[in-house]
Parts: C-alpha cells; structure tokens; sequence
C-alpha cells in the first residue's frame, strides 16, 4: 500500500514537471511571437507618420494653388468676371 502511494506521488511529480516544462515553452513561444509583433506594429507605426507627412506635403494649400496654376492653368476671376445672382 505504501509503495503504490509512493509510486503515485512520484508519477503525479514527474507529471506535473512536464506540465510545467510544457507551460514554460508555449510561454517563450508566445513572447516570442509577441516581440516579433511589436516590431511589425512599431514598424508600421514609422511607415503611417511618414505617409502622414507626405499627405501633409502633397495636400498643403501652396502645392495645391502652384498645381492649378500650372499645369490646368486657372486663375483667380476677376471682379468684373463675377456675378451675384440673388433671389
């Protein structure tokens, strides 16, 4: 009776070990992927600021009168080329 205890003890601590050793590598695992996400997330974080920028760039209101101008040629009217319609 004794030693049937002691072996189930003893089978029940190896058992528990490998749970534990188990349990410690899907850890790593997952903290692993874990910072592998965060460098993506911090990398894309980068990239959307720098996108930002240049759609700053791109939509400032010089670039943009500079564009009209230019290359489709559109001016200011002039005040006599203006007409108020009123009801």
């Amino acid at each position: 009776m004794r030693g049937l205890l002691l072996t189930v003890l003893v089978l029940a601590n190896i058992a528990t070990a490998l749970l534990i050793v188990r349990n410690r590598h899907e850890h790593r695992q997952a903290f692993v992927a874990l910072t592998r996400l965060e460098k993506a997330r911090d990398t894309l974080n980068i990239e959307f600021g720098r996108l930002q920028l240049e759609q700053a760039t791109w939509a400032e209101s010089n670039r943009v009168d500079q564009v009209a101008r230019v290359q489709l040629g559109m001016v200011f009217p002039r005040t006599e080329d203006t007409v108020v319609l009123r009801r």
